[in-house]
């Protein structure tokens, strides 16, 4: 696998992109982005498990289950979400307009809001914006896009790579959002994966909802599951590789490992990018008898705001760890429980050991500090109970935190 460096989404082949201006942000920002392929496209996507759902992952629902989806249109600024009947007609109709310009039907569009609840959009911005971004899709304009979809984001999140399949160059790029209210079951994080692989739409969607598991649904910044949360693939088959219609087709683990790569990827992005955050962390937990045990240990850590302060601050409080994995609701024996602070997996060093078998244990405090003054956190949990693993990742909880979400509808 080879990583494009500053590559995006418009890597892929016969895929263009835009981002402009609606005037929909008071700061006069980007806004607003499309997605476009130049060929029909299958598609495959997750939404947030919150029972508040926006009215674009209500029409998404319905429009994931086209056999073509070759349009994504994203407005940032205002989320459409709890707007009732008035929000899922103006979703609706923000696909019209894309389809009529673009030359496609509505069903093959689906549509992306982020922002401010429960505020109804401005559909006269939407539907002269949406009628200028068509004009401007291009093959320059992957990182435009990228700008356009974010909201409190400090950087934009892209990342691209490429594999061989059938000696055909296969491209998988993507760009996501998200930065506040993040804990996906899906969290307000949109992901949005383009690739010109050609694939069964069926077994598109059991690849990425199995990736989705082990990495967007990994992540946490602070505990809050948006109504906009959403993830999606478009595959083009613009590589020409020999179509992959089932898990022993050549080609299919190389694509799968490409994919999950890239999603993993911008997962982490995300978490590094919490809102107020200072430092990633990285949370590992082995030994755990069975995968769902590991994820709910790993993801109860990452999730405590208690241990996020203690990162913030610097503090090697591993009691607060121990606590976390106890009320994570994973079967586990208190007693075989180690931590450490520190995990260097490429150099096999765990670090600095400062709990033993459920308690505990005398360590280098120094050494402990210097560790989580590093920008990326780590921590090992081993639980000695069983064979899988698992990682998630997260960020510190700052003061800048409180101050950046006590001020965001102001």
């Amino acid at each position: 696998m080879k990583i494009i460096k500053d590559g995006t989404i418009t890597n892929v082949k016969g895929i263009k992109a835009a981002g402009i201006s609606a005037q929909l942000k008071k700061s006069g920002k980007k806004d607003l982005a499309l997605i476009y392929s130049e060929k029909k496209a299958v598609s495959a996507a997750v939404f947030t498990k919150n029972l508040v759902k926006a009215a674009p992952i209500i029409l998404n629902m319905e429009n994931i289950k086209n056999g073509n989806t070759q349009g994504i249109i994203v407005n940032s600024g205002n989320a459409n979400s709890c707007t009732g009947e008035t929000g899922l007609e103006n979703a609706k109709k923000m696909t019209e307009f894309a389809a009529n310009e673009l030359g496609l039907k509505k069903e093959e569009i689906l549509v992306q809001s982020t922002g401010i609840i429960g505020v109804q959009l401005d559909m006269e911005k939407i539907e002269t914006g949406i009628s200028k971004i068509c004009k401007e899709i291009s093959k320059d304009g992957g990182n435009d896009a990228a700008s356009a979809i974010m909201t409190t984001d400090t950087f934009t999140k892209q990342i691209c790579a490429e594999i061989e399949i059938d000696g055909k160059t296969v491209t998988v790029a993507g760009m996501a959002k998200g930065s506040g209210m993040i804990h996906p079951n899906m969290a307000t994080m949109l992901a949005f994966t383009v690739t010109d692989v050609n694939i069964e739409k069926s077994l598109l969607q059991k690849i990425f909802s199995e990736i989705t598991d082990s990495t967007f649904n990994m992540i946490s910044v602070d505990g809050d599951t948006s109504t906009n949360d959403m993830a999606c693939v478009i595959a083009n088959g613009a590589s020409e590789n020999k179509k992959i219609i089932d898990e022993n087709s050549e080609g299919y683990s190389k694509f799968k490992e490409a994919l999950h790569f890239v999603n993993q990827e911008l997962a982490k992005l995300i978490a590094k990018d919490g809102e107020g955050a200072t430092k990633l962390i990285e949370v590992t937990v082995t030994g755990a008898k069975s995968k769902k045990d590991a994820q709910k240990v790993a993801k109860s850590v990452i999730t405590s705001s208690l241990f996020k302060a203690a990162v913030f601050g610097e503090d090697p409080n591993w009691g607060r760890i121990l606590c976390a994995v106890g009320y994570s609701e994973a079967k586990l024996i208190v007693d075989k429980i180690n931590i450490f602070l520190g995990n260097d997996i490429n150099a096999l060093q765990k670090g600095v050991q400062v709990a033993k078998n459920g308690m505990g244990i005398e360590f280098d405090n120094e050494k402990a500090v210097k560790i989580l003054k590093n920008g990326k956190v780590e921590i090992l949990i081993e639980l000695n109970d069983g064979e899988f693993s698992s990682t998630a990742w997260g960020c510190d909880l700052s003061y800048d935190y409180v101050k950046i979400n006590a001020e965001y509808h102001t």
